[in-house]
């Protein structure tokens, strides 16, 4: 039968939208389901505030009386209006291997960019930078973590079919927590203490003394990733958001962050346990009795996750991030970790990927954007 593409307009047709993923990969071992409170709130244009600076479009494909694709468009205004862009995105596509589904998906969004004046559609992208983006290309059989893609490898060839390339690549590098610190990394950070005794990197015990930096974290953000292909910068709104969406579930042991003279923040790194294995045997559910494996996963975990971290550009260069980095591996240490998954970094961003080599960080997955002209 024809594929149908329509518009996602009721609460059971967002309903269908957040939970076909886990129906396409039923099978999957290493997809890890959002977490389905989150996912209600994010899709929700009254609690989300990102939707108020967007367009956005919501579909799902028909085919035989069922569900079998979704997608999501996104135009994020102040991005392009910065770059002087006119891009339109999309983004959460899902479908199984479906030529025919995965065409009238993308053409729907597409021929929505066009009305809307879009001269280009890239994806998978939504929001920004800080939202799952790009599908899988090297990786497959590794765990997914938090706030990652995770695709199949036909996703790729669905794209390409379409006539999508590359837009950017992003990698993820697994760095093996050494028994001691590296010579080199110590080197460093005495210089750092030597250099810099009005600066002092402070850490942490408790999640409730976290709560006051969500601001100055987000802050320094928009300061700093200003470059950073996708990144639109947070409203405080947006910060407070965020930080709901996560907070709970980082362990405040891995949070470090530097402060100068006056006590204000001048860079940060935050990790988490990895909790993929929790998730997936909550299923994605923590209430009422879900989060118990996912805190029990972050106990056992022996993989940290980077999630975020930024240094003024004042302070660039002074051994700010080997001092937060001994705090960190020392912290990884003492919780039995042996591993550390960086998270996605752009392939150009030779500055960050040349940090992470140096500890002896191996790329192991691989994510891409494409592009499209329309």
């Amino acid at each position: 039968m024809q594929v149908v593409i329509k518009r996602v307009e009721t609460k059971r047709d967002l309903k269908a939208f957040i939970h076909l993923p886990a129906k396409i990969h039923k099978n999957h071992s290493n997809w890890v389901p959002p977490i389905y409170m989150d996912e209600w709130d994010f899709f929700n244009p009254k609690k989300n505030s990102q939707f108020d600076h967007s367009d956005t479009i919501l579909a799902l494909a028909w085919k035989n009386n069922e569900v079998v694709g979704r997608v999501m468009g996104v135009i994020c205004h102040p991005y392009n209006k910065k770059h002087n862009e006119k891009h339109g995105r999309f983004a959460f596509i899902e479908t199984w291997n479906d030529q025919e589904v995965y065409h009238a998906l993308i053409e729907y969004v597409a021929n929505w960019a066009k009305e809307k004046g879009m001269m280009k559609l890239v994806g998978p992208l939504a929001f920004s930078d800080k939202d799952p983006q790009g599908f899988l290309t090297e990786g497959f059989d590794e765990p997914v973590s938090i706030a990652a893609n995770c695709s199949f490898p036909y996703m790729v060839d669905l794209a390409e079919k379409e006539g999508f390339f590359k837009k950017n690549d992003l990698v993820v590098y697994k760095i093996d927590i050494p028994a001691e610190i590296p010579e080199f990394y110590k080197k460093i950070a005495e210089r750092f203490n030597r250099n810099n005794q009005n600066l002092k990197v402070i850490e942490f015990t408790s999640r409730k003394k976290l709560r006051p930096l969500i601001r100055p974290v987000f802050s320094l953000l928009n300061k700093t990733f200003t470059d950073i292909y996708g990144f639109t910068p947070f409203t405080e709104k947006e910060m407070d958001d965020f930080a709901n969406r996560y907070l709970f579930l980082v362990n405040p042991k891995f949070v470090k962050i530097v402060v100068d003279e006056n006590n204000e923040l001048i860079s940060f790194v935050i990790a988490m346990s990895d909790l993929s294995r929790g998730i997936q045997k909550s299923k994605g559910y923590l209430i009422p009795f879900g989060i118990i494996p996912v805190l029990r996963a972050g106990k056992k975990s022996k993989q940290l996750n980077l999630m975020l971290g930024a240094i003024d550009p004042n302070y660039r260069g002074r051994g700010l991030d080997a001092a937060m980095g001994i705090k960190m591996l020392a912290s990884a240490k003492a919780a039995g970790k042996t591993t550390i998954d960086s998270h996605l970094e752009l392939e150009y961003n030779t500055q960050v990927r040349a940090e992470m080599e140096k500890m002896g960080g191996k790329v192991y997955k691989r994510y891409r954007i494409y592009q499209k002209d329309l």
